[in-house]
């Protein structure tokens, strides 16, 4: 079996959806390529995923001992939390719902290894 760095992020405060897109420009990806991606977006989602990157990467690092320039980002996982239901008043009486929808976010890192890299390509 192969060792696995894993962070997660619980009831962040954004849609699933909106995360969703930053994951897909960073899934598979190496360690670095997804550090500069998310470092240049301009999304909510990538300052969120990127303080989670490095928190996975310092997991790999001091608790699985793996080497940084072979890590990769095996699984981004982002999954709808609680939503929040407000109400808002309307006219004539009436209520508008509000969803403050929420997100879990997990990314696994695996090791990269010589025969993996060239199947990955």
């Amino acid at each position: 079996m192969k060792t696995q760095a894993i962070a997660q992020l619980k009831l962040q405060r954004i849609s699933a959806q909106k995360a969703r897109l930053v994951a897909d420009l960073i899934r598979y990806k190496t360690s670095k390529e997804a550090l500069s991606i998310l470092k240049n977006s301009n999304k909510k989602a990538a300052r969120l995923l990127l303080k989670l990157l490095q928190s996975a990467i310092a997991n790999a690092i001091n608790n699985n001992g793996m080497n940084v320039d072979k890590l990769y980002l095996s699984e981004v996982l982002i999954n709808e939390g609680p939503t929040l239901k407000r109400f808002q008043p309307r006219s004539q009486g009436r209520a508008y719902s509000i969803f403050k929808r929420t997100s879990h976010m997990i990314i696994k890192l695996e090791e990269l290894n010589s025969q993996e890299k060239s199947n990955q390509k």
